[in-house]
């Protein structure tokens, strides 16, 4: 089994180095490689391949939105030389920002809540950024940090930009233009399913409908969900959206409502998988000691999904899925003793294990 997937997933061995020098870090965005999670691809008898996006400039599948973002405004001529950048951002898209911005020459003004970790608002800061913490609050207040970025933005203009990452369909272009593509190319058209969770809605989105056009249909896009989102609910139940309730240890993905970059795709989503944090904070462990990978709750998370979609589909298939981030941005709690025994997690963390957790 495993000498088969080896063969298949030769092709992208060192595809994301260039063969040339490339003009500037925002030409250095994409091209990630499809890594084979061998472990788990024994224990499902399927081909479980992950898309290496913290291996982005930026550190994070957000470096591709916001490049994507920020090109569009360009051409749209909404964003001049000299102009000002405005997001609300839970943290890897104002990252990717940051680093375009700077290698751009634009100014970066970011909104964000002040639940994301330490260790993101720091980031942001030391790469140049005006960042404001705002209380977490629901979309539906006008309060919300995204709110908050379109008025300092409106106040602005036409000097400043705010990237709307939520509804900007660009966000979801780009991926229909290059995430897609690279998966597609990297498995020869040979997966059977693409699943990952969402919060703006731009990766799924973009990528599923390439890999569903591609395909004529074929390939099955699958969305993965954590507690405190409402959009398993809605595509379980054939388009009912209830009232969120409930939160989770990931950040920045799970959503209150249908974004329009995921209106893009959602009709033609094939089903959804409710992930809990017990099983999301297992699998960060099990990566790192089964797979040499330092991953993200998010990451982690789209693993524990593509592994039962996996079981789900049967034997033979493959699955492909995003590695969103690394866990630098979060180590500080994810491998805390405290943080877990205060999210009632410790216990999830098997026994042998333990020995990561190497914070108080």
């Amino acid at each position: 089994m495993l000498s088969s997937i080896a063969r298949q997933v030769k092709p992208t061995l060192g595809r994301h180095f260039h063969s040339r020098a490339v003009p500037g870090l925002t030409a250095a965005i994409g091209n990630t490689p499809l890594i084979l999670l061998k472990s788990l691809s024994e224990k499902t008898g399927c081909q479980i391949l992950g898309k290496a996006e913290w291996m982005n400039p930026g550190g994070s599948v957000k470096d591709r939105a916001a490049l994507g973002i920020v090109r569009d405004a360009e051409e749209r001529g909404l964003l001049k030389p000299g102009g000002t950048v405005v997001e609300g951002t839970a943290g890897n898209t104002g990252i990717g920002l940051a680093h375009v911005c700077r290698a751009k020459g634009y100014r970066l003004v970011i909104f964000m809540p002040d639940t994301q970790s330490r260790e993101k608002i720091e980031l942001l800061r030391m790469l140049g950024a005006e960042v404001f913490p705002v209380p977490a609050v629901a979309y539906e207040n006008p309060a919300n940090y995204n709110h908050q970025a379109r008025e300092y933005a409106e106040g602005r203009a036409p000097h400043a930009f705010w990237t709307h990452q939520f509804d900007n369909t660009s966000n979801a272009r780009i991926h229909y233009l290059t995430t897609g593509p690279e998966i597609w190319e990297q498995t020869e058209g040979t997966l059977d399913a693409f699943i990952c969770s969402t919060g703006t809605g731009g990766t799924l989105a973009g990528t599923a409908r390439y890999l569903r056009e591609k395909s004529d249909g074929r390939v099955q896009n699958w969305l993965a969900d954590p507690p405190g989102s409402v959009l398993h609910s809605y595509i379980t139940s054939g388009g009912k959206l209830t009232e969120r309730s409930g939160s989770s240890i990931t950040e920045g993905i799970g959503q209150g409502r249908i974004t329009d970059n995921l209106a893009t795709e959602i009709e033609h989503i094939a089903g959804a998988l409710h992930i809990p944090d017990s099983k999301t904070i297992a699998m960060v462990y099990e990566l790192l000691d089964k797979e040499g990978i330092y991953l993200g709750a998010s990451s982690a998370l789209n693993v524990v999904a593509a592994v039962e979609l996996a079981e789900k589909l049967g034997p033979g298939k493959t699955i492909v899925t995003v590695l969103c981030d690394g866990a630098y941005r979060y180590q500080s709690r994810l491998f805390s003793h405290k943080w877990l025994k205060s999210k009632h997690l410790l216990q999830a963390v098997p026994e042998h294990l333990h020995k990561y957790i190497v914070l108080e």
